[in-house]
């Protein structure tokens, strides 16, 4: 996959994360979840982005990090917002698994970078 691939990827994985969260039952739980969700689930694109624009291989490297990291972090409300909303565990499940394979991969890329620049 290329990286032209991959930005549009992310972005669509942002954009089904949205969708899901505007069908949310409004209550203060899930307001507190979504926030949280909304801003790790839109990080893994836009710092993937960054990345691609990066200054160095050391800034590429870093972004690249980052982006892994939200991914992890998006999993964790994914998880949250399934055992607060179990009725929607089909609806949250493509999306868990969608951000768990954007962490080995960014996790993947960021290895690389890290044995390269040692």
């Amino acid at each position: 996959m290329d990286k032209k691939e991959l930005e549009k990827r992310t972005l669509d994985f942002s954009i089904r994360l949205i969708k899901l969260l505007k069908t949310l039952p409004n209550n203060q739980i899930n307001n507190k979840i979504s926030e949280q969700l909304f801003k790790s689930g839109t990080s893994i694109g836009a710092n993937y982005r960054e990345a691609n624009a990066a200054e160095s291989p050391k800034d590429f490297q870093h972004k690249i990090g980052i982006s892994s990291k939200e991914s992890r972090e998006t999993n964790y409300w994914l998880d949250l917002l399934k055992a607060s909303n179990p009725l929607l565990i089909s609806d949250i499940s493509p999306l868990w698994l969608e951000s768990d394979e954007f962490r080995r991969i960014f996790g993947s890329i960021y290895s690389t970078c890290k044995r390269k620049f040692r």
